[in-house]
């Protein structure tokens, strides 16, 4: 396994395959993702990227300032849980906390919201939560002192996604989170990777640099640029 120093401090390591490129090319010649804040940009771009389904573009709500605290303490190293293995399968690049496996449903509880519970008791305050599955577990934290560092609360499903999202939203803390019914692991992962492989910042340069393309502005400002996430006022 790769040295988790060096998976949080140096994003800019990662080795971007042409197809993944020409993936992102495409999407920003049919989609303009400008306008974004660098986080919400990477954010947004990327779970597009792993739904094909450029309607997150509108359906997102993330917060910049929120997403620039959080990106901070992933790559100080705070701990990463998640509600299932499949989306811990999905983040390549950090080690991270499921505790599924030792969770048991109660009357009231279910499995999955039991190993929130579980996690909360092992990791403490400040974590980034990546929940992609079951409106229960996101249900669950929400009822935790967990001060989070950010929730990427992206469950799925016709009973409760919705309404546990909007409760996120409503909860006042550090979210990234979405209006419909959609949702699923891939695009949770895809939100934590996203600032995973956004390059730190360095005290003397202001500049943001796409880590998957580096010559982005350059490549846009030759081109034309290639257009709505709510982001929290």
């Amino acid at each position: 396994m790769a040295d988790p120093e060096t998976r949080v401090t140096d994003p800019e390591a990662r080795v971007v395959h042409p197809i993944e490129q020409e993936s992102f090319r495409r999407l920003r010649a049919r989609l303009d993702t400008s306008h974004f804040p660098p986080l919400t940009r990477a954010v947004v771009e990327r779970v597009i990227h792993s739904a094909a389904d450029l309607d997150y573009a509108t359906d997102l709500v993330t917060d910049e300032g929120a997403l620039e605290e959080a990106h901070r303490a992933l790559h100080d190293g705070a701990s990463v849980v998640v509600d299932v293995e499949m989306v811990a399968a999905g983040i390549t690049r950090r080690d991270t906390v499921c505790r599924l496996k030792d969770a048991v449903s109660g009357p009231g509880l279910t499995r999955s919201a039991h190993a929130i519970r579980l996690a909360y008791e092992q990791v403490g305050p400040g974590a980034l939560w990546v929940i992609g599955c079951a409106p229960t577990a996101l249900e669950e934290l929400l009822t935790l002192d967990a001060a989070p560092a950010l929730v990427i609360g992206l469950p799925v499903g016709f009973v409760g996604a919705a309404e546990s999202k909007a409760a996120l939203r409503e909860s006042g803390l550090p979210a990234v989170s979405n209006v419909s019914e959609k949702g699923g692991s891939a695009v949770a992962a895809a939100a934590l990777n996203a600032l995973l492989y956004h390059p730190v910042s360095h005290p003397e340069s202001h500049s943001v640099s796409d880590p998957e393309f580096p010559s982005v502005a350059q490549a846009e400002s030759r081109a034309g640029s290639p257009s709505k996430s709510k982001e929290k006022s």
